[in-house]
């Protein structure tokens, strides 16, 4: 069975290669037939001057008129398509392309053409369509599959978008291209780019591109730290050539930059180096990367400690289009090394950029995206292996975005290269930000009354190392500035006052957040209720439900290690003195006991049963709670006697009640 299935498959390739020399030769014997103008646009095309191709494809397009020339029509509409596919000019490339369709144009890749433009284009829907379309007539196509998944992630990733701000960096761009922004150093104060702008040495046009070839300028930052109108790098750098897109050791004093010599021929595309002397770069020198002299060698990329360049090459070794290789700058052998198919894949990936060991930037089309090149960080895991992750909106969009660096004065900042929004296609300087997270934390600091505690003093302090220390305002309240996913702990003091502590975690969640905590001290020299302490009619047993106050009590111990206390129980007018003044005993008895068990030393503790003796005086905090009394009511048998039978109830229940009071401040200080 396995021998069969072989034979199957070879089957299968030797017909496809037979298809593919059918083809050739219908089209060399077309070709063959062709008007002089049209053998221009063709052998224009293959040169790779793509906008000298499409000015005279453009005029015969506009030539053949007839029905009859229906089919002239399609092919030129194609190749009109093709022209502006490599030019990234999506809106002329999509409707090229349905003028092929539209005229019959037998190659059916026009339907792929198409729907990649479409993509590229932002209109993902359409796209989904004519991917589908062209998968009817070739199943399984990678490409289309491909194209349909990141049509899928496009509008999700725009939806969700990201924190990063976005912004055209106006001052470096031009009416023509400018595009893959470097910083010369560390410093991040001049900042290398390539552009095509009519201020770019020589006079002849590129045929590929229809503007002046481009040239590396530069920008630095004045002395109040503003950024100085582009001008052209000094010295030899510029010549009559396409020179541009840079890398610079870690000391900026050697750039690498592709350079490309054309002469009535395709050229390739090959990297240089220049050394700077007092603002000036010398002569380039040629950067011998392997004997091949048929491949291209561009993109090129320093790694942050200076060991390795990092490239784009179409050498033998990839993985189909465009690889991202590296070569070790210090070892004299030259160690090359593909990155690998995590990064790799068999559409083009390009435009390294090193961040530092373990985190690698670049653009690819070959990895599911928004559309054209996006671009991607790949982190590098313990197990050596890349994760790679496409970046998102508004970093990414539908067109060609790349070229990126970081400023490495600062966390999440920098440049990058896109031609969104240009309809020729011009690629220009966007500025990117992750702006830090907001996150704090608020509150007031407050006593058991409910007043403002003035100038008390927070500490905070996080897992990760930070300390924080500031005093409230008059008012109690207070603020500090957070990191996310950080354990926090809190605490509160003030002179006269009982420390407070609290705990708490940050989210990890990515979005700007504002967290409150308040503060309650208790006065030292006053007694302090505490809340929510019941036991049962006439029993001294505290219920269930008393247990998370006493355990509030036993952390304000904890908090407090040098306070000894009186632990006093109240209770109702109802009952004889004697009778009252033994089950309150006997309650103060109970919460001593539940502190001692909770670790608290006997010694800090003194029960006291106060029996109906001292009925409560009302507070700021009890009014509150009860509007009908009024502050300062003493809640006496004689004020109680002449209340209604509801309000005589509550008064009761004010009176029964616990209470702590500090003793001593210098407990274990000796």
């Amino acid at each position: 069975m396995q021998n069969a299935q072989q034979t199957s498959d070879m089957t299968r390739r030797i017909i496809h290669i037979l298809l593919l020399a059918i083809i050739t030769a219908m089209a060399l014997g077309t070709t063959s037939c062709k008007g002089a103008k049209m053998r221009n646009a063709d052998e224009a095309y293959d040169r790779g001057e793509y906008d000298a191709a499409a000015n005279i494809y453009r005029k015969l397009y506009n030539k053949y008129k007839n029905k009859d020339d229906r089919w002239r029509r399609g092919e030129i509409a194609f190749m009109m398509g093709q022209c502006y596919r490599h030019l990234s000019q999506a809106q002329r490339a999509s409707a090229a392309f349905q003028n092929a369709i539209r005229y019959e144009y037998e190659d059916s890749m026009a339907i792929y053409y198409l729907a990649e433009a479409l993509h590229h284009d932002g209109k993902w829907n359409e796209a989904i369509k004519r991917y589908e379309e062209f998968l009817e007539l070739v199943p399984g196509h990678e490409p289309s599959l491909l194209g349909i998944r990141g049509c899928q992630l496009g509008p999700k990733w725009k939806a969700e978008g990201s924190r990063y701000q976005v912004k055209s960096a106006k001052l470096f761009n031009s009416r023509r291209a400018d595009f893959c922004p470097m910083f010369l150093d560390k410093a991040a104060d001049q900042l290398y780019f390539t552009s095509s702008t009519e201020k770019a040495t020589g006079e002849n046009k590129s045929e590929i591109t229809g503007t002046k070839k481009s040239d590396v300028f530069f920008s630095k930052k004045d002395d109040k730290g503003k950024w100085t109108r582009p001008e052209p790098a000094g010295g030899e750098l510029n010549t009559e050539w396409d020179e541009g897109i840079t890398a610079f050791t870690p000391d900026g004093n050697m750039m690498y930059f592709a350079k490309a010599i054309r002469k009535n021929a395709p050229s390739n595309v090959e990297i240089y180096t220049s050394t700077r002397s007092e603002a000036k770069w010398s002569a380039p020198q040629k950067y011998e990367i392997t004997a091949d002299t048929l491949s291209s060698y561009g993109d090129p990329a320093v790694s942050a400690d200076g060991n390795w360049l990092y490239f784009t090459s179409d050498m033998p070794g990839g993985f189909g289009g465009l690889d991202l290789w590296r070569i070790n700058l210090k070892d004299k052998h030259g160690t090359l090394e593909n990155l690998g198919e995590q990064i790799n894949t068999p559409g083009n990936d390009r435009f390294p950029y090193c961040r530092d060991d373990s985190t690698f930037y670049f653009a690819s089309d070959g990895h599911p995206g928004m559309g054209g090149l996006d671009i991607y960080c790949a982190r590098l895991q313990p197990s050596g292996k890349w994760f790679v992750e496409n970046m998102g909106s508004p970093m990414n969009s539908a067109y060609d975005d790349f070229g990126i660096t970081y400023d490495r004065t600062q966390t999440e900042a920098g440049y990058f290269s896109s031609n969104r929004g240009d309809g020729r296609g011009y690629d220009h300087i966007f500025s990117f930000e992750k702006p830090d997270l907001k996150v704090w934390i608020s509150g007031y600091v407050l006593d058991k009354d409910d007043e403002p505690v003035p100038n008390a003093v927070i500490r905070i302090v996080g897992d990760d190392g930070s300390n924080q220390k500031a005093a409230g305002k008059p008012d109690g309240s207070f603020r500090f500035d957070l990191q996310r996913g950080v354990n926090y702990v809190m605490l509160a003091g003030a002179p006269g006052y009982l420390n407070s502590k609290q705990q708490f975690k940050s989210d990890s969640e990515e979005a700007d957040a504002e967290y409150n905590v308040d503060f309650i001290l208790a006065a030292m020299f006053k007694p302090q209720v505490i809340e929510q302490i019941y036991y049962d009619y006439d029993k001294a047993v505290l219920r269930d439900e008393s247990k998370q106050a006493l355990d509030e009590m036993v952390q304000v111990m904890k908090d407090n290690p040098n306070i000894t206390i009186e632990m006093a129980a109240h209770t109702d007018r109802i009952g004889s003195d004697h009778y009252n003044n033994g089950l309150s005993e006997r309650r103060a008895k109970s919460v001593v006991d539940y502190l001692i068990a909770n670790g608290i030393a006997r010694d800090r503790l003194k029960p006291k049963g106060y029996g109906k003796t001292m009925p409560k005086t009302v507070t700021k905090h009890i009014e509150k709670q009860y509007p009908q009394f009024k502050e300062g009511t003493v809640l006496n048998e004689e004020f109680i006697k002449g209340l209604s039978d509801e309000d005589k109830a509550a008064a009761d229940q004010i009176n029964r009640r616990t209470e702590f009071q500090v003793l001593n401040t210098d407990y274990d200080l000796w």
